[in-house]
């Protein structure tokens, strides 16, 4: 059996380690990657509105009463699609609404709605593949 101490977490008997065994010792600044093997996904580029139930982009974050998503078909002006929606607050909006309203993917018309806006990421389209890419072979499998 080894005469060391039975645990290396730091601070765990550093009194009786020997002055090299230390965990201590500050680290020196990490080394940051440049371009495009950095993570992240960079700056926003745009703030667009989408639908809650497929995702599809709007054209407008003015959203007319009737207006309907042209891919799915379902109604834009609803609780689901507004910035307020929170399920955590008294009838799940942060604004204070005289009733409640059961269907939140239902249209209604309610004064206080808001598009849900996001900030998109601008995707590097611009840049072609590589041929021995092994992220384009990937996803040449599932197209």
């Amino acid at each position: 059996m080894s005469d060391g101490p039975k645990y290396r977490q730091r601070g765990y008997k550093d009194s009786e380690r020997p002055s090299g065994e230390r965990s201590g010792a500050p680290q020196g600044p990490r080394e940051k990657k440049d371009g495009p093997g950095g993570r992240g996904l960079g700056a926003p580029t745009e703030t667009a509105f989408r639908c809650a139930a497929c995702g599809e982009r709007q054209p407008s974050p003015e959203i007319a009463f009737d207006a309907r998503c042209a891919k799915c078909g379902q109604p834009v002006h609803t609780c689901s699609n507004c910035m307020h929606f929170d399920t955590s607050t008294l009838w799940e909006c942060r604004q204070t609404i005289p009733a409640r309203i059961a269907k939140k993917r239902a249209a209604n018309d309610c004064a206080l709605f808001t598009a849900k806006t996001v900030q998109e990421f601008a995707k590097d389209r611009d840049r072609p593949a590589a041929k021995d890419d092994p992220r384009a072979a990937f996803a040449a499998l599932f197209k």
